[in-house]
């Protein structure tokens, strides 16, 4: 089966490149605040957690750190496992894959705005924001990882 064998490596270069996009999304800037013209904050998820740890904001910390960096990771790789099992197993990944799917679509895209929007607000000033490749590229993971799992979804379940 040719068809299946394309189908497996497409897959799994479109986890590989959601991964990619997740680095790039965390470590990248997402925006840039600018007060009075002189003072500029740049932000990226990695230093929006490490200020969160450096003011001791341990809950905050902690969600945002695994609905935004962990679970993603998480998901990637269990569809990955799911992609290059043997087909004996599939049908014990079903009902996860179900799972995935309900919970996948709503705790990284809205954690991360409410992350966002934490951030801008513990900066406590009125600035002009930037945005930058780093949101988009995070955005572009979400999204991709959240077709994926429809994608495999789908798949494994016709099969």
């Amino acid at each position: 089966h040719m068809t299946n064998h394309i189908h497996k490596l497409v897959l799994n270069f479109l986890i590989i490149a959601s991964l990619i996009l997740l680095g790039m999304g965390v470590f990248l800037p997402m925006m840039t605040l600018e007060k009075f013209y002189f003072f500029e904050n740049q932000v990226s998820l990695y230093s929006a957690l490490q200020d969160l740890l450096f003011n001791n904001e341990w809950i905050l910390f902690v969600v945002i750190f695994i609905f935004s960096i962990v679970f993603p990771i998480i998901k990637s790789l269990f569809l990955f496992l799911v992609v290059n099992m043997g087909a004996a197993k599939k049908q014990a990944y079903k009902t996860f894959l179900k799972v995935l799917a309900s919970i996948g679509k709503w705790s990284m895209l809205d954690v991360f705005v409410v992350a966002i929007l934490l951030v801008t607000v513990k900066l406590e000033m009125i600035a002009n924001v930037q945005i930058h490749i780093g949101i988009y590229a995070f955005g572009a993971s979400v999204i991709l990882t959240m077709v994926l799992t429809q994608w495999i979804h789908f798949f494994y379940n016709k099969s």
